[in-house]
C-alpha cells in the first residue's frame, strides 16, 4: 500500500468534486469518534478488570446475610466482556480490549451474524458464535454494537437472559437511555454521548487500526475524558455512570460501604501530582456524600452495602456526584492523569492544564 500513497488518483479525494471536498472532513469526525469510544470502552472494562482484582484480595467478610462460598470466588469475580454485533466497530472494541486492558481471549465472547468470518479474533481463542441469549448471560459486561433497526429483537431476546448485576453498555446512538431502559427491563446500563464542534485538528491519522492509534501520544490526549482535542467531545455524565457503575459491582457481592470507599480511591486517586505530597490536604478522597444525598448518608448504617443505583437516571439527572466532581478540579485531574497511565502514557503536573480542558456536560435531548 505504501508504493500507492503517491498517486493521487487512487486517493478516496481524487472522486470528490471540488465543491463537495467540504464534507470530508466528516472522515475525521467518524474515525475520531470511533477511536474515541474505543479508548473509552478500554478504560471503563480496565476499572472493572482492577476493581475485580482488588476484589478477589478482599477479606471475605460480607453482609451477614450473605453465604460465600470460597471455592466460587475466583471465578464469580473474574471479568467476562461480551460483544452483541461485530461489524467493523465490534472488531475494532475487540482488538482494543484484547491489545489494551488487556482481556484474556478466553474472557470474551462475540455474539454475531456471521461468526465464521471472524478468523482472526477466532485464531486468538476469543469464541465467536451467532447466540446473543449465550453471550448476554455469561458476561459481566455486554456491549451493543448492533444497528439499531436490530435493537429492539435483541433486547426482546436477551432481556430474561440478563443478570441485574451485568453492565450494559450500548454504543447504538440512535436509541435513548429511557428507551434503552425499557426495551431492556434493566437499569445498570452505561450509553456514553458524544458532541463536536465545527473547527477542529483533525489529530486521529488515516489508515491505522485502533489499538495502534492508541499508541500515539497526541491521539491519547485527545481521547481524554477532559478533553475536546480532534473536535470528539464526551458528555462527562459518563464518568460518573463508570463511578455508579463500579459501586453496584461492589454491591452486587454485598461489601460494605466503607469498604467501597476504600476501593475507589485506590482505583482512581492512586495516581498522585506533585501538589499531592507538599500538600497532603489537596489529595482528593471519596466520601459517602460524594455519592448520595446527606439525609440518606445519616440513616445508613456503617456495616451495609451502598444501595442500587438506577444507571439511566444517573446519567440522566443531577447527582451528588455531579456536583462533587464538576467543582473539585484536582479530582478532574487526578482521573486525567490516571486515564493517560493506564494506556501507557505519562504527563507531568504542567501539562494538565492542556490535556484536561473542563467542559459542562451538554443537555441531554432524550
Amino acid at each position: 500500500m505504501e508504493m500507492l500513497d503517491d498517486l493521487e488518483s487512487l486517493r478516496f479525494e481524487y472522486g470528490v468534486p471540488e465543491e463537495e471536498r467540504y464534507w470530508l472532513y466528516l472522515q475525521g469526525r467518524y474515525r475520531g469518534l470511533m477511536i474515541k469510544g474505543c479508548a473509552h470502552a478500554a478504560f471503563f472494562c480496565k476499572m472493572f478488570s482492577d476493581l475485580s482484582n482488588l476484589l478477589q484480595k478482599l477479606p471475605r467478610t460480607i453482609h451477614p446475610r450473605t453465604v460465600s462460598f470460597d471455592a466460587t470466588v475466583t471465578e464469580d469475580e473474574k471479568l467476562t466482556v461480551g460483544i452483541i454485533g461485530c461489524g467493523h466497530l465490534g472488531k475494532q472494541l475487540a482488538n482494543v480490549l484484547l491489545k489494551t486492558v488487556p482481556i484474556p481471549a478466553e474472557n470474551l465472547q462475540i455474539s454475531t451474524r456471521r461468526p465464521d468470518s471472524l478468523v482472526e479474533l477466532r485464531k486468538l481463542g476469543v469464541r465467536c458464535v451467532y447466540d446473543n441469549t449465550a453471550v448476554a448471560s455469561w458476561a459481566k459486561v455486554l456491549f451493543l454494537c448492533c444497528l439499531p433497526a436490530q435493537l429492539p429483537n435483541i433486547c426482546l431476546e436477551i432481556q430474561s437472559r440478563l443478570e441485574k448485576s451485568c453492565t450494559v453498555y450500548s454504543f447504538v446512538a440512535a436509541i435513548p437511555l429511557p428507551r434503552l431502559k425499557s426495551l431492556l427491563n434493566h437499569t445498570n446500563i452505561i450509553r456514553p454521548q458524544y458532541q463536536f464542534v465545527e473547527d477542529f485538528d483533525d489529530i486521529w491519522g488515516e489508515n491505522e487500526e485502533v489499538p495502534a492509534a492508541l499508541q500515539d501520544s497526541t491521539i491519547i490526549r485527545g481521547t481524554c475524558p477532559y478533553n475536546n482535542l480532534g473536535g470528539v467531545i464526551l458528555n462527562v455524565k459518563w464518568l460518573e455512570g463508570l463511578c455508579y457503575a463500579l459501586i453496584n459491582a461492589c454491591t452486587t457481592r454485598s461489601v460494605f460501604h466503607s469498604q467501597v470507599l476504600k476501593l475507589l480511591n485506590k482505583l482512581f486517586l492512586s495516581m498522585h501530582l506533585e501538589s499531592c505530597k507538599t500538600d497532603p490536604t489537596s489529595c482528593p478522597k471519596f466520601q459517602l456524600t460524594n455519592f448520595m444525598n446527606k439525609s440518606y448518608v445519616k440513616n445508613l448504617y456503617h456495616k451495609r452495602p451502598f444501595p442500587w443505583f438506577d444507571l439511566t437516571t444517573v446519567q440522566l439527572k443531577e447527582t451528588p456526584f455531579s456536583q462533587h466532581i464538576s467543582a473539585t478540579r484536582s479530582l478532574q485531574d487526578h482521573i486525567t492523569l490516571l486515564y493517560c497511565e493506564s494506556f501507557g502514557l505519562t504527563i507531568s503536573e504542567e501539562e494538565l492544564p492542556y490535556v484536561s480542558t473542563v467542559i459542562q456536560p451538554p443537555e441531554d435531548e432524550d
